[in-house]
């Protein structure tokens, strides 16, 4: 709970960077050697503890000389496991980074077993998770190796004392310096101390284990998130929706290049309140990245964005991402029923106000077509559904937040001529009463905004109302004409 709790503070960035295989490796390998290390091994530690100074304790009590020869290898024990704990512990690592690696593998090849099919790659897709899975079986080789010499270690000096005891102990009894029974006596507690040396190099296995697992869930949890609230944060209050930036800059961390272009270059922009701004440009233009800076997913490297005047990296970051619904470009939804999508599982939502916004996404008559409606199981990332109706129930999901500001990032790219006319029309109805910012390759949709910028390598490279673009900008008019001509059959 603690990691997945902590991983949902951490910022876009470190997922860009970070695998899925490797996170799901240590919230379910990594966490269960913890799990042993801290439960039985911590047990079988006490264990052999508190029986291992009870016979040490009862064998001095009969023949303290004795008990001296007994303890005679451990020294060699304790040097013994020094010297392997140390490279089980680097072991232990490799095998828990192998382990993520094939779990990654094979996770990717699970969500785009698809893809493998229709491109007849079964053969050697299964090569590959095949050669993981013997990279993962090697390094395990490698720690038997040590494990496969440390155990058998521990017995032969657990054996070493038993052999000294009939040595030096059967001699006194037979020169009656201790009695039989003593002698009797003190092997059966030798017995006793048996356990405790061998449960050493099991718990030893155990810690060594949870140690290095310990370290890799450890090495997420003291990441400290990139993006927060600032100690000194203020309210948000109500939001009028009023956004501007200011110089903004932004580049991508681990960049490829030596000094790769920033995606967001020096932006001047002002969005009044209650307005709507389209957003166009070519792939690579900055789209999504300038509308990823106002909900803060990820914060400029220089300039700053405001939000009613104040900067947005002064607001409390729960605040503002309340302030503002957003739909990312590509549509995610989670493998529940169609109403938990939208309302991301609220119960309270009333069904008149979740058919609304379904209406207003153009999903209501979809909806109504399924035999269960809005409680039609959707699958796996929505995989029962087409990417127009994914992308639809993400709209319907956004529009049903009541927020000032609402990111649309390419809405009605997967979507139909006359559909994509009706969630147009909705847009507009928004108009005046929210701050919308739509990104769009479909140039039609945003024909009714009160502006619309024409972005090139994070800068605006025009801005004006569409009949002012159509004169001013070579790109705008040029797309404009193509997808006119392309739309042109559908209208008709």
């Amino acid at each position: 709970d603690r990691l997945f709790s902590h991983l949902q503070t951490l910022s876009a960035a470190y997922f860009d960077r970070t695998r899925t295989g490797d996170l799901m490796a240590h919230a379910t390998n990594d966490i269960q050697q913890i799990r042993m290390a801290a439960g039985m091994g911590l047990v079988a530690l006490n264990d052999a503890v508190v029986m291992g100074a009870a016979a040490i304790a009862f064998m001095a009590y009969i023949d303290p000389a004795l008990t001296g020869v007994v303890l005679i290898p451990m020294p060699l024990i304790a040097v013994g496991t020094r010297f392997f704990s140390r490279k089980m512990h680097r072991r232990y690592q490799a095998v828990q980074a192998s382990f993520s690696d094939l779990t990654e593998i094979i996770r990717e090849r699970f969500a785009g077993i698809r893809l493998i099919k229709a491109h007849n790659r079964k053969a050697v897709e299964a090569a590959r998770v095949e050669a993981a899975s013997r990279a993962y079986v090697n390094e395990n080789l490698k720690l038997v190796r040590i494990t496969g010499a440390f155990f058998p270690m521990m017995l032969l000096f657990t054996n070493l004392s038993m052999a000294l005891v009939l040595l030096v102990g059967g001699r006194q009894t037979i020169l009656l310096a201790i009695t039989p029974g003593d002698f009797v006596a003190f092997i059966s507690y030798l017995g006793l101390l048996t356990w405790p040396m061998m449960a050493l190099g099991w718990v030893t296995n155990l810690v060594q284990r949870g140690r290095a697992s310990l370290e890799r869930v450890h090495a997420i949890l003291a990441t400290a998130p990139d993006i927060g609230s600032a100690p000194d944060a203020h309210a948000l209050g109500q939001a009028r929706g009023d956004i501007a930036f200011e110089a903004a800059g932004f580049s991508y961390p681990g960049s490829p290049g030596a000094n790769p272009a920033p995606a967001i270059d020096g932006l001047d922009l002002s969005i009044a309140a209650g307005s709507v701004l389209g957003v166009v440009g070519p792939p690579g233009s900055g789209k999504t990245t300038l509308l990823s800076l106002i909900p803060r997913l990820y914060d400029v490297t220089t300039g700053r964005v405001r939000l009613d005047g104040r900067e947005i990296r002064r607001l409390r970051i729960e605040e503002l991402r309340a302030a503002v619904a957003f739909m990312p470009q590509e549509p995610f939804l989670f493998s529940g029923t169609l109403r938990d999508n939208i309302t991301f599982g609220d119960p309270s939502v009333p069904e008149g106000r979740l058919e609304e916004a379904a209406a207003a996404a153009a999903l209501l008559d979809t909806v109504r077509s399924f035999p269960h409606g809005f409680d039609t199981i959707v699958g796996e990332r929505g995989v029962m559904l087409s990417g127009g109706q994914k992308q639809r129930v993400a709209l319907a999901r956004c529009l049903l937040a009541d927020a000032p500001v609402v990111i649309l990032d390419d809405p009605i790219s997967q979507v139909d001529f006359e559909t994509g006319a009706v969630i147009t029309r909705t847009l507009r109805r928004l108009a005046g009463r929210k701050t919308i910012l739509i990104a769009s390759h479909r140039l039609s949709a945003l024909g009714f905004s009160d502006r619309i910028v024409v972005l090139d390598r994070g800068r605006v490279a025009a801005a004006g109302r569409h009949a002012e673009l159509m004169q001013t900008s070579d790109y705008y008019a040029r797309t404009y004409r193509l997808q006119e001509i392309e739309e042109a059959p559908h209208a008709a």
